[in-house]
This record gives C-alpha cells, sequence and structure tokens, in this order.
C-alpha cells in the first residue's frame, strides 16, 4: 500500500533543527570529491557549508520498528550540489541512505562507484544488501542492460517510501524481470545457483552493523557468491555519525576491514572516498581486473573509479596507503 504525507506522519510533530541550515555535506568537498558515503546532517558549522532551510523541504518523517525516516526535497535553486535531489534519511544524527534526482541515474555518491561492478562479475544475479530507496539499483539497472538484481532491505515501511518517493515502483513496473525486492535480513540473502555480486551497504543506527565485523559473516557472503564472483562493499568511516556518540565510524570501519581481510586475504582492495585517509571507503574482493579492459566496459562517468583502488595491505590501524 503506498503512504501519504497524512498517513505517516506522526501523531506529535518531530521537532525540527533548530539551526537556520542544515549543513548535509560541505559543498566544497562535495565538488571536489563528486561521490561521498552515507552523508550526515549534523556537521559541525565550522567544518560543513550546509543548505539553507528554506531550501529545504521536509517531505515525510516518521518512526518505524527500524528506522526514524525522513524524507527530504532540495530545491532546484539551491547553490549546493545536491540542489533538485531527494534524500533519504533513516537514523537520528541524519545520515542520508539514499539520492535520487529527477531527470538523471547518477548520484555523484558511492552508488556510482557500485556501478563498476557488473562488467567484471560473471553472468548471474546481483544482490543488494541494505537496498535504501534503490539508487544504486537505478544506476545499475540503467547502464548495465544486461543486470538482473535482487533487493533486500530490512525495513518494508523503507521500502514503501521509495515506492512513493523515490520512483521505485515505476522502476520495478519498468523491470519486472530485472528487479526483485525482499524485505527481511539481508544476511540471509541467497540464489540456487549463486550471486555473480554482491552490494553490501548495511548500516543501523549511524553505523556499519556489527555483524559485518565478524569474520565468519563475510565467509556465509562469500559462499553466496558464484565461482568468480565479488563483493563491493560501503565500510563506512569517520564521517558517518553513530547514534550512539561512544562509537567511532573510523573505528568500525578499520574493524569491518579486518574481518574481511580474515577471509579474503590479499583480494581485498579499498577505495578512500575522500582526500582524508579516515573518512570513507569501500571494499572490493577479488583479483584486481585489467584496468585498461574494466574502462572500456564502462560509460564514460564511472571510468574515474577504476583507478582510485589499492591494494589493502591488512593495516589495523587506519586504511592503508597504496602499494
Amino acid at each position: 500500500m503506498k503512504l501519504s504525507c497524512t498517513q505517516i506522519l506522526p501523531p506529535s510533530p518531530i521537532p525540527s533543527p533548530q539551526h537556520r541550515s542544515l549543513p548535509l555535506v560541505s559543498a566544497t568537498r562535495y565538488s571536489k570529491y563528486p561521490f561521498t558515503p552515507k552523508f550526515h546532517a549534523a556537521a559541525k558549522h565550522d567544518e560543513d557549508r550546509g543548505i539553507p532551510i528554506e531550501d529545504v523541504k521536509t517531505l515525510v518523517k516518521f518512526k518505524s520498528k527500524h528506522n526514524y525516516i525522513r524524507v527530504l526535497q532540495v530545491s532546484r535553486a539551491a547553490d549546493h550540489p545536491l540542489a533538485g535531489s531527494r534524500l533519504l534519511l533513516l537514523d537520528a544524527p541524519g545520515n542520508i541512505h539514499s539520492i535520487s534526482f529527477l531527470f538523471k541515474s547518477l548520484t555523484n555518491a558511492y552508488f556510482d562507484v557500485f556501478a563498476t561492478l557488473p562488467p567484471i562479475v560473471p553472468p548471474g544475479p546481483l544482490a543488494i544488501l541494505g537496498f535504501g530507496a534503490g539508487s544504486a539499483a537505478k544506476v545499475v539497472l540503467e547502464l548495465h542492460p544486461e543486470a538482473v538484481i535482487h533487493g533486500w532491505e530490512l525495513d518494508p515501511l523503507v521500502i514503501s517510501v521509495a515506492r512513493e518517493y523515490f520512483g521505485l515502483e515505476k522502476l520495478e513496473k519498468e523491470h519486472p524481470d530485472r528487479l526483485y525486492i525482499h524485505t527481511g535480513n539481508a544476511l540471509n540473502a541467497s540464489a540456487k545457483d549463486g550471486f555473480a555480486g554482491i552490494f553490501v551497504d548495511l548500516f543501523s543506527k549511524g553505523c556499519v552493523i556489527p555483524q559485518l565485523q565478524d569474520a565468519s559473516t563475510w565467509e556465509r557472503l562469500k559462499r553466496a557468491l558464484k565461482k568468480g564472483g565479488r563483493i563491493m562493499a560501503n565500510v563506512g568511516g569517520r564521517c558517518v555519525e553513530p547514534e550512539d556518540i561512544r562509537k567511532d565510524g573510523g573505528v568500525i570501519m578499520v574493524d569491518t576491514l579486518k574481518a574481511m581481510h580474515q577471509v579474503f586475504g590479499d583480494e581485498l582492495f579499498l577505495l578512500n572516498l575522500d582526500d582524508r585517509e579516515d573518512e570513507s571507503s569501500l571494499a572490493l574482493t577479488g583479483e584486481l581486473p585489467d584496468s585498461n579492459e574494466w574502462k572500456k566496459a564502462l560509460k564514460k562517468p564511472l571510468r574515474f573509479y577504476v583507478d582510485l583502488w589499492k591494494a589493502y595491505d591488512g593495516s589495523a590501524a587506519a586504511p592503508p596507503e597504496a602499494q
């Protein structure tokens, strides 16, 4: 069932931010680095220039069993790279879990990096664990006509919001044989003959979920792959703001990478999403492909990302340097 604003607004209003501007992400950093992790809305004023509050409209806000869900519309007139976008926020600090633009699929965010995976995996279905509002699925389906996606999202109300406000219903109708949505525990995802590729984007309460700091979880995901299959994971970083102030996104990222390294050894690569090593990163499993061949298989806007992958050296102190 579709959800309207009147249906899902809480009985008593949730307080609006008291700041004059909503600092979703630094415009300076965003323009220099055209991809970012799950952005946070509660950045410090002296660090990030936010979007003026008059340029942001809250379309819906409510609490579900699993999330504090908000959908924001950024004015097309805003002087900001997110102008004209629709944003899905899922936790109290305001980490952005999905971005949608009306007239384009590319997001200038890490979802675009996910779309570089299909050319380097064998034929077969792809899994998105942590589907959100479908930003990654939209990019992959548009740029890779052969791709078949199975998406898992724990919270069914996130999927309802995605269908109502992020065009997911239209995407499902356009690709009935290529897009399948499942609600429930994403770590139970499986395919009869294995997945060709798995995207892991699992966060809860502003953190990479704790199961991903356990090597046994990555062993299970590895077994869900076809021969030659790969995993690309958003492992977060210090810029991701946990609800629990005692936790540190950078420490959680390092612990997640250590767990992956136990399973994938030298076949683990890292892409830093900013100039600061501890900011945020994606991880890729499997032997690194030939960069020239990989680029040939990608649309021009995505080729830039290929050269950013560096071997992970297993360091426990910080994200690795290039080897």
